[in-house]
């Protein structure tokens, strides 16, 4: 079995990113394969500071290994207006169910926050793993140059109240 499919062969925890983490998530941003080629440019200047960490929801996925726990994936929910605003797992460790986890942990912490609703803009090579981890599709964002220079489907996760 290649490690792109495992299933998590140790355990993961989530935990809420602190300061220390941003320089780690901003590595995990910018070293994103599926930000290589014609997207490279969406993320090469992209930063993960302590600022956005301590403004919004952030949560880290962290695998327990011989250096203590090593950062496979993150998330930022943001409130107010609520949106999944990033989501990345390490390329190393995606197809083993972290990303699934990862979105698991957003929609109760969006229960808990009283939202009924996330909305997410998503990367298109992104766009089927949101299909497969329940999001709807609710329409395109319109690319928006030099920034973002293609569209991108936007999707809604519905959180049902306990």
């Amino acid at each position: 079995m290649s490690s792109r499919t495992s299933p998590i062969s140790q355990p993961i925890t989530i935990r809420r990113a602190v300061a220390r983490d941003a320089k780690r998530l901003t590595r995990l941003v910018r070293g994103s394969g599926a930000y290589e080629g014609k997207y490279a440019a969406a993320v090469a200047g992209y930063r993960v500071g302590p600022d956005y960490i301590e403004a919004h929801r952030a949560f880290v996925a962290v695998g327990a290994d011989e250096h203590g726990g090593r950062v496979l994936g993150f998330y930022s929910l943001v409130l107010a207006p609520p949106e999944l605003d990033l989501l990345f797992v390490a390329d190393e460790a995606q197809g083993r169910g972290i990303g699934r986890l990862l979105v698991a942990h957003m929609q109760s912490e969006a229960r808990a926050a009283g939202l009924d609703r996330v909305k997410v803009v998503s990367h298109l090579p992104a766009e089927d793993f949101y299909h497969r981890v329940g999001a709807v599709r609710t329409g395109t964002a319109l690319a928006n140059p030099p920034a973002v220079p293609w569209d991108r489907p936007k999707f809604e996760f519905r959180i049902p109240s306990d």
